[in-house]
């Protein structure tokens, strides 16, 4: 059953995006219901060109007919443009977006004023999307303080982000070891 906003969280290969594939799955069985994924990923290597290729095959094993739409920047636009009661949207990942914004590979990153105006776009986006959302995002504030500055706003900004949308969120599950803990909303 796919609440109106979850956000599913975990450690890297905890489970999260089959999890959110599973949601698209049980939406896709009914009748006239369509699930898109919004994609953040950027292929700037080849190892990432082979990660996103791995990716795509996997979901169209374990979640046929959903389609794919890359935003690695227009996130809360694309929120706002496909949403539809009919629609599963299901963001694949929270962290890379930040990434983009925060760390890109090519350009200046956001400066905090322009950072805090993308979260407020994307928490307006998911306030008043008419379909269910399902993001997916990784837990990384369980580790060491990182030594960077650069990586510590980072941190403290991707933690920022997941209250932001938790607190949007009518279910928030935590993907561990491939297990499902639920820590918000129904199970």
């Amino acid at each position: 059953m796919v609440s109106s906003v979850e956000l599913i969280l975990g450690g890297q290969r905890s489970g999260k995006s089959r999890c959110a594939e599973e949601r698209a799955r049980a939406w896709l069985a009914q009748p006239g219901h369509e699930a898109v994924l919004l994609a953040t990923a950027q292929a700037h290597d080849a190892e990432m060109r082979e990660r996103i290729a791995r990716h795509r095959v996997d979901r169209a094993a374990r979640a046929p007919g959903v389609s794919t739409e890359e935003v690695p920047c227009a996130l809360p636009e694309a929120l706002r443009r496909l949403g539809a009661p009919h629609r599963l949207l299901v963001v694949d990942c929270l962290t890379l977006w930040l990434t983009n914004l925060l760390m890109p590979m090519h350009g200046a990153p956001l400066d905090d004023g322009a950072w805090e105006a993308r979260l407020q776009a994307l928490c307006d986006a998911l306030s008043i999307a008419p379909g269910p959302v399902v993001l997916v995002s990784n837990e990384i504030g369980l580790g060491v303080s990182p030594l960077s500055p650069e990586a510590r706003r980072f941190v403290d900004a991707l933690g920022q982000l997941h209250q932001a949308v938790a607190r949007i969120a009518s279910r928030v599950t935590l993907m561990v070891a491939g297990l499902e803990v639920n820590v918000k909303g129904p199970a």
